[in-house]
């Protein structure tokens, strides 16, 4: 898949831009606060319908302007497909592909495969589980549109049983059957993205070890572990064992929104015993098997897009990530740096076409 050329209106700093990309690599150069990153998120804001940093999509306006638009040319299977995504003040937003809006934007999720490479990626490694299982949940869901609606109808039934937890709370009453029917959908739903989402991670990390023993080109210790309370109880159990807790909380304690993934080398915690080059190899090797696991589920090559990762790796690091690009299996990448020399005399090792927009 190919992203041929990309035009801007009000996205960000940009009042209008386009351009046209090469179909292997492309790369942005400048200083700090030029629109470089910008760019790379209007990419993915326009393959997810939202941006990869600020969920809060008014705030992608230009400022002083009351709209945006991004419109890109993608070649896909031989074909052109045309999309558009646009948001207007105080209006919905809306995703076109080929001239017709779509009616959720779950249909829109995995048409366009893309996996993107951010500094902003170490929040995996230091925020809170939610994180790691949007992680996850956005992985499966680019090439799995059932888990993708279980997600959706899970999360609805937790938000109406966390109110009915609530309404309980205000008027001092209690409705044990009531409860109980939204206890039986949440095990529904729960169950099959708990069965998916093992499924995955016994697919997942052989890939992602693989990927992190070529990168760092030693053999460094690093697991990855699902962690669910499910693995030992089904979700029914667990809601009833915890409804005493809930009730006094007034919200649902258990339940596939409280899994987590542990991110761990050498047997320990990465998060306080890792190096920040290990860290930053860790997060790079998890999206790289992102997109080999993406690859081989959708048969399509996804986007790749490295935003400023080349920053704070050391040359033996950065030598590595260049040969595992430098191959067939990588198909359009795009790139983003402040060294304009290093970047062209990285991506001239790639041995690939390639075009810098100097920002």
């Amino acid at each position: 898949m190919l992203l041929r050329q990309l035009s801007l209106i009000n996205y960000k700093n940009f009042e209008s831009k386009e351009l046209v990309f090469d179909s292997k690599i492309n790369c942005f150069v400048g200083d700090n606060g030029v629109g470089k990153t910008n760019i790379l998120d209007s990419i993915y804001h326009i393959s997810f319908g939202k941006s990869y940093f600020n969920p809060i999509s008014s705030q992608n306006i230009r400022h002083g302007s009351d709209f945006f638009v991004i419109d890109g040319t993608f070649e896909k299977d031989n074909r052109d497909e045309k999309v558009v995504c646009s948001l207007k003040k105080n209006n919905k937003k809306i995703i076109k592909r080929n001239g017709k809006a779509y009616d959720r934007f779950a249909d829109h999720i995995g048409f366009l495969p893309l996996v993107m490479i951010s500094p902003a990626d170490r929040d995996l490694i230091i925020e809170g589980s939610e994180t790691r299982r949007k992680f996850i949940d956005g992985v499966i869901s680019q090439s799995d549109k059932i888990y993708l609606q279980h997600l959706i109808n899970y999360n609805k039934v937790l938000s109406q049983r966390n109110a009915l937890l609530k309404y309980f709370a205000a008027n001092r009453t209690f409705n044990k059957d009531t409860l109980a029917v939204y206890n039986e959908q949440l095990n529904t739903y729960g169950t099959e993205i708990f069965k998916k989402r093992n499924s995955f991670i016994d697919a997942f990390i052989p890939i992602f070890q693989e990927q992190y023993k070529a990168i760092t080109g030693n053999t460094e210790n690093v697991r990855l572990t699902y962690d669910s309370k499910l693995v030992d109880d089904g979700l029914l159990g667990l809601l009833e064992k915890n409804l005493d807790k809930d009730r006094a909380l007034q919200y649902t304690s258990v339940g596939i929104h409280k899994d987590d993934l542990n991110f761990e080398i050498s047997g320990f915690p990465i998060k306080k015993f890792g190096s920040q080059g290990q860290q930053k190899s860790f997060l790079i090797a998890l999206k790289f098997a992102q997109f080999h696991f993406m690859k081989s589920q959708s048969e399509v090559t996804p986007i790749l897009i490295l935003d400023d990762i080349f920053d704070k790796l050391d040359e033996h690091r950065v030598s590595h990530i260049i040969t595992l690009v430098n191959n067939e299996n990588f198909g359009q990448i795009f790139i983003s740096d402040t060294h304009a020399k290093r970047t062209e005399d990285v991506v001239k090792k790639i041995h690939q076409s390639y075009k810098i927009f100097k920002l």
